[in-house]
């Protein structure tokens, strides 16, 4: 089986490989490649409506791509999001998995964002480097996160990460959808 993952993000296809490797169904056959595509939405997607459809966007274009080189298509897409009767500006996370058929969607922890950063990313800036410039790091996107920055390191991106892709492929994985 082969399963395209639509980003050029180290994270993104570790997390689909540690997602897939949890899934026995696939054995130990299944190939996990980048393929990176765009995703349609801003580049800081807002609310769970638009970080979802990034997602489910990734997912097909890495189908369309090439109709014939991938089993499954995965996409994953981080975004920020506001709850009803919450104040504050949280960290989000969506995956989609499709087949060209069926779409299966999960979502990762939500993490409260400091104010600080929450009110940058409201002015427009992306939390990646937001969160670069408080960390004064490079690329926090590519390595621990701001899941792992706003958890002290007890959840890094790539676990989160695969906690939404492990949801997605629940239609793929089991017959209860």
């Amino acid at each position: 089986m082969r399963i395209g993952v639509g980003s050029g993000n180290p994270v993104k296809r570790e997390a689909t490989e540690r997602a897939v490797a949890g899934a026995g169904d696939f054995g130990d056959e299944a190939v996990v490649e980048a393929c990176p595509v765009p995703s349609g939405v801003a580049e800081q997607p807002f609310g769970h409506d638009e970080t979802r459809t990034g997602a489910m966007n990734r997912a097909n274009a890495v189908l369309d791509k090439d109709p014939e080189a991938y089993d499954l298509g995965v996409g994953i897409e981080g975004g920020v999001a506001e709850y009803e009767g919450r104040d504050g500006l949280f960290l989000v996370m969506w995956a989609a998995v499709g087949d060209g058929e069926r779409v299966g969607f999960g979502a990762g922890p939500s993490l409260a964002l400091p104010d600080v950063i929450a009110a940058r990313v409201r002015d427009g800036e992306e939390l990646g480097p937001v969160m670069d410039d408080v960390l004064g790091e490079s690329d926090v996107a590519k390595n621990q996160g701001a899941a792992g920055a706003l958890t002290g390191g007890r959840v890094d991106r790539t676990d989160a990460l695969r906690t939404a892709v492990a949801g997605a492929l629940g239609p793929f994985v089991t017959d209860l959808y």
